[in-house]
């Protein structure tokens, strides 16, 4: 786990919390250190806060994600405007505001490795598939009419949990439950900003797939 956090009581208190969890943690201040301790060390998940003293959080978490597609990369801001939001969230697996409650960092760190770390969750297994879509469970890969499509960890998860629902349409909080491990969050506008980051992918191969009941919940178009 790399944490990258300017504020050395923030990053200590992280780091602490995180270590008795059982992680094993390093930190850096700036965009510069992180790099330097990424490239040595290839670290499984990253913590990075959005500004930094040399850079943009953002920026360096683009790069760790070019360098390590599997990388498990969460976002602290201490802004919680919907266009910095949707920013980190862009190539992200999720953000986290400030001030924050530690216990809710390492929970929300924990599903998203979860979620990320393909080793850990399946055996080989055949490949799901929905009209022209074909999720590979075992590679984390996605191809729709024979293209690849290219997409988080956390976007491959909520295309996974849409597709093994069929054509049913999926309430919002039982997304944000079984793909985020969150609880009582429902006006956690997370869902919204992936449904949207996947339309984009998908439909730039095919007509639209996913639908939306409005006050319900999303679904997948058409059939099998």
């Amino acid at each position: 786990m790399l944490i990258v956090e300017d504020e050395p009581s923030i990053a200590d208190v992280l780091a602490i919390a995180l270590r008795y969890h059982r992680f094993e943690v390093m930190t850096a201040g700036t965009v510069r250190e992180g790099l330097a301790l990424a490239t040595r060390t290839r670290p499984d998940a990253a913590l990075l806060d959005v500004m930094l003293p040399d850079g943009d959080g953002r920026a360096l978490g683009r790069e760790l994600r070019a360098r390590r597609p599997d990388l498990a990369l969460v976002f602290l801001t201490a802004r919680d405007a919907p266009a910095e939001i949707v920013g980190a969230l862009g190539f992200g697996d999720d953000y986290i505001t400030k001030p924050f409650n530690i216990d809710e960092v390492v929970a929300r760190l924990g599903a998203v490795l979860r979620r990320t770390r393909s080793a850990d969750v399946l055996p080989e297994r055949p490949p799901l598939r929905y009209g022209d879509l074909e999720l590979d469970e075992t590679a984390y890969t996605v191809h729709r009419s024979g293209h690849t499509v290219q997409l988080t960890p956390t976007e491959y998860a909520l295309l996974r949990f849409l597709v093994r629902n069929g054509g049913r349409v999926v309430p919002k909080e039982q997304l944000l439950r079984h793909v985020w491990q969150y609880e009582h969050t429902a006006e956690s506008t997370v869902v919204e900003t992936y449904i949207s980051y996947l339309r984009r992918k998908l439909e730039a191969l095919g007509p639209p797939l996913i639908t939306t009941r409005r006050g319900v919940g999303y679904g997948l178009a058409g059939g099998r």
